[in-house]
């Protein structure tokens, strides 16, 4: 195991790491000034049309979506893509724009929260250009159950029209120290199945290599977890490929959509907090569960595998 693990590094660090809170002293010195970035784009309809289809949320087709259609909650994920060459990524396969000094370099998207202007003509839409501006909001060091030490960092992007502020979408990102050849994550055996958890309002899911490939294509993510089984069970230990965080952010914003606004394309909620918890695998069923609450939070949706593990949780405000 040590000599595969070994060939899926280029290169390791040879100069002195950094402690956490050296890290984040660093990060928060180094975009104190402004942004990290500003880039306009338009929001063409290909990769509306194309995430559409992924999500077997239409049939095929050649016909594209017409300008002007809203682009559903949670869908900006596949604009605004990295734009990177590949020799200025992470040795896994991620972003370093925003990364931390070595040896935390291992990222983890761990939640977040979406805000949308409920002004229905401000919506994001087909043909728009959009601005998004990305900023460092936080950046704190955290100690792991076991001692050892990690960052938790916090991102914002604002999506702005014509109309101002369409959408705030704001991440936490967890960096953990950088797996070497010597040290490879080790895989641990797949555990006993179990009924996936009912509720009154379900849905059912089981990712495909093929549909792991597309969303990972279609947000320009080279993150190897979700695509090179070598590496998932040889240097980081998941058992199979893992399914994207922010996929099944999309799939809850839709069951939300079907559910609450009866499909309406262009219903928006206020907000949407959500936490990862526990990773999902390909080929392996799981099940969304959406509960309405009395109360001002709106709905309660839940992610669970088919082991007893929650995956994601998370509230959606109207």
């Amino acid at each position: 195991m040590a000599s595969v693990a070994r060939r899926l590094f280029s290169t390791t660090s040879s100069h002195r790491q950094a402690s956490a809170t050296e890290a984040c002293s660093e990060l928060l010195t180094r975009f104190q000034k402004g942004p990290v970035s500003i880039r306009k784009q338009l929001l063409d309809a290909n990769q509306l049309q194309l995430l559409s289809i992924t999500l077997n949320r239409t049939p095929s087709s050649f016909n594209p979506p017409p300008t002007g259609t809203p682009i559903p909650p949670g869908y900006h994920l596949v604009y605004f893509t990295p734009s990177i060459i590949e020799a200025e990524l992470g040795l896994d396969g991620t972003d370093r724009t925003v990364n931390p000094l070595s040896p935390f370099t291992r990222r983890m998207w761990a939640g977040g929260e979406l805000t949308w202007a409920q002004d229905r003509n401000a919506l994001l839409r087909v043909g728009q250009e959009v601005k998004e501006t990305t900023k460092l909001l936080s950046a704190e060091p955290k100690t792991l159950k076991n001692g050892g030490e990690m960052l938790l960092v916090g991102v914002e992007k604002t999506f702005s029209n014509d109309h101002g502020i369409a959408l705030t979408d704001r991440r936490n990102w967890v960096f953990q120290r950088e797996l070497t050849p010597e040290n490879p994550m080790i895989a641990l055996p797949k555990p006993e199945e179990k009924d996936l958890p009912t509720g009154k309002h379900q849905r059912d899911f089981c990712q495909t290599p093929t549909s792991l490939f597309r969303f990972s294509a279609l947000t320009f993510n080279a993150h190897k977890i979700h695509y090179l089984p070598e590496w998932c069970r040889e240097v980081e230990g998941h058992r199979n490929a893992v399914v994207h965080g922010p996929l099944n952010l999309i799939n809850m914003l839709d069951f939300w959509r079907d559910t609450s606004k009866n499909g309406d394309t262009e219903a928006a909620p206020k907000s949407i907090a959500y936490r990862a918890m526990s990773p999902l695998y390909v080929d392996e069923p799981y099940r969304i569960l959406m509960e309405h609450e009395s109360g001002p939070e709106g709905w309660r949706a839940e992610v669970w595998d088919s082991f007893g593990k929650q995956s994601m949780k998370s509230t959606i405000v109207e």
